[in-house]
């Protein structure tokens, strides 16, 4: 059990430091980018350019501030509650990684929607014309793409995935589980 919540904490002070990462990534861009000229870093593919995005990754759903607060926070603790769950197995440590990211990207995001009522973005990838993002964006789409990887090449299907049930077991008198 020690080594259960030592683990959480470290995840929340992981978090932490990720939000806080995310956080001054966008005071920068807000105070060296808002209302200037793109700032190109490689000629013609890569830029910082200010943006204030009023909806999800890629500009999907605008001006749905209420509906992203709200499943930000249902995000959030059903991932707290699955990383709680996760055993604490060097086989299940990527998925813990993955659970702290999303959570830190998710939580950067909901901060900007809260207080301002839109998410600072400011990464363009100009040669391609990819949607302008940010750091809490990045940390969310590795997350991903990195949990794609691990379900087709590192997780097998005898894994023990009894851990994903959100019922709880009952012990019965004679000691049996249900």
């Amino acid at each position: 059990m020690i080594k259960h919540v030592k683990s959480c904490l470290t995840a929340a002070v992981s978090a932490l430091l990720l939000i806080g990462l995310d956080q001054w990534t966008k005071f920068l861009a807000v105070a060296n980018l808002k209302n200037q000229k793109p700032v190109e870093l490689i000629s013609g593919a890569l830029e910082l350019n200010y943006y204030e995005n009023h909806g999800a990754a890629f500009g999907l759903l605008q001006n749905q501030r209420v509906l992203f607060i709200v499943l930000t926070i249902v995000l959030v603790i059903i991932l707290g509650y699955l990383y709680w769950k996760i055993p604490q197995t060097k086989r299940f440590l990527p998925l813990r990684i993955i659970a702290v990211f999303v959570m830190a990207g998710a939580a950067g995001n909901f901060i900007d929607r809260f207080l301002n009522g839109y998410v600072v973005d400011f990464v363009y990838f100009k040669l391609i014309n990819f949607p302008i993002f940010n750091v809490a964006d990045c940390y969310i789409t590795v997350s991903a793409a990195a949990l794609l990887v691990l379900a087709f090449f590192y997780y097998k299907e005898d894994d023990d995935w009894t851990w994903m049930r959100f019922s709880r077991k009952k012990r019965h008198h004679n000691g049996e589980e249900s």
